[in-house]
């Protein structure tokens, strides 16, 4: 895992000085030192890229994929934390991860979250987030937006498309904090929150199959029965819970630092209520703005890899820094500010290429019916503390804000 650097190792995740500041370290390292050579919470070494092409280009590039169990990559944590449990080997998390396996599997799944299937579900999305927004004013504020309104939509949606019971949404929670963890949980704790996970969507699917109804899993199961190549067991309950995870947590996340973005300068609001119009471009400024996505995205090289001029080594683990790339003032006019019209915005927070986030239209949809709902029906939506104040999530893949206080 030894690294090709032209400074000393630094140490990653790089500091903040607040929630939803950017790191200082973001330009130096793009303009100095653009394949940088980090130290992770684990000791081990890996490296980073923070340049908009050299990100693009190896996230584009099918050779490389997420580490498995099989490759020899850099521990995020001391114990070997920070997505075990979604790559540990096990067999009921198998899914295909590179060429002609994984496209299949991708077109089976990707079809389910297609831009006219999430046109079909929003008005009711919007039902959900009005709701959401009436019981968070019934509460009375101060209120944690985060908590009312941005874990909870996500959590009823993707649990509707799958058919599982939001009333389980505190143990989805906890598992894939769990499967997310870097150093919130043991790796003790990792595993036995990951047999709980299997057991459940196992059981699920079986259930599934003995009385199916009108949601995904149920649709995919009924696929795998029929004619041509299915999806097989293990598949299924891999892709349930990658789906439970992924279309929760991140975007629940994600509503919680869009509004306070949004919200941290009053004239970005005052914007949108002039004209809501700016939704759809808004949604896409904050996804770039975000310096608080998380870990990053780790590809793991097979063989040796050119970027930004150097030879970076086979066994080496990459981290892509998308929120870094975003800043990059080659390719974002302006890039150290929040510019609600910016069109074109070639942002990379869903990634690029064959594994590009596959929910993608699914967290656009929710955040444009949040950021619309919020607008209509809370004009004097403010932040409850001042942005000092927020903090940060710890510990895990992801990023977020602990809690959104907000009045109105």
């Amino acid at each position: 895992m030894s690294q090709s650097q032209s400074e000393p190792t630094v140490r990653y995740p790089l500091p903040v000085d607040g929630a939803l500041e950017a790191p200082a370290d973001w330009d130096r390292l793009r303009r100095q030192c653009p394949v940088a050579g980090v130290e992770l919470p684990s000791g081990d070494s890996a490296t980073l890229l923070t340049r908009h092409q050299d990100v693009k280009a190896l996230l584009a590039d099918a050779r490389f994929v997420r580490p498995t169990a099989a490759d020899n990559a850099a521990r995020l944590s001391s114990e070997g934390g920070g997505g075990a449990a979604v790559t540990n080997g096990d067999s009921a998390l198998s899914l295909p991860t590179k060429g002609e396996p994984h496209q299949r599997w991708r077109r089976r799944v990707s079809k389910w979250f297609t831009a006219k299937r999430m046109t079909a579900l929003r008005p009711g999305m919007t039902a959900t987030a009005d709701q959401l927004i009436d019981d968070m004013v019934a509460h009375g504020h101060p209120a944690d937006l985060k908590a009312h309104v941005g874990f909870l939509l996500p959590v009823y949606v993707i649990c509707d498309m799958l058919g599982v019971p939001a009333a389980d949404r505190d143990r989805f929670s906890h598992w894939s904090d769990a499967m997310l963890s870097i150093t919130r949980f043991s790796q003790a704790e990792i595993e036995t929150a990951h047999t709980e996970f299997v057991r459940y969507m196992s059981e699920h699917i079986t259930a599934k199959r003995q009385s199916p109804a009108d949601d995904l899993l149920s649709m995919m199961i009924k696929e795998s029965e029929g004619e041509g190549e299915g999806l097989s067991d293990s598949e299924l309950v891999a892709t349930g819970m990658g789906l439970l995870v992924a279309g929760h947590e991140t975007t629940a996340n994600m509503i919680g630092k869009m509004l306070a973005m949004l919200l941290a300068d009053r004239s970005r609001w005052e914007q949108l209520l002039a004209d809501p119009a700016l939704v759809r471009t808004a949604v896409e400024e904050a996804l770039r703005f975000d310096t608080n996505l998380g870990f990053g995205l780790r590809r793991y090289l097979s063989e040796d890899y050119e970027v930004g001029g150097e030879t970076v080594p086979r066994g080496t683990t990459v981290i892509c820094s998308m929120p870094a790339a975003n800043r990059d003032a080659d390719v974002f006019d302006d890039a150290e500010e929040m510019n609600l019209a910016r069109t074109p915005n070639p942002h990379l927070i869903f990634g690029a290429g064959p594994h590009s986030c596959l929910g993608q239209a699914l967290a656009r949809t929710e955040l444009q019916v949040v950021l619309e709902a919020l607008l209509r029906k809370l004009p004097t939506l403010e932040l409850a503390v001042p942005t000092e104040e927020l903090e940060r999530v710890e510990g895990l893949l992801v990023g977020g804000l602990r809690q959104v206080p907000v009045r109105w």
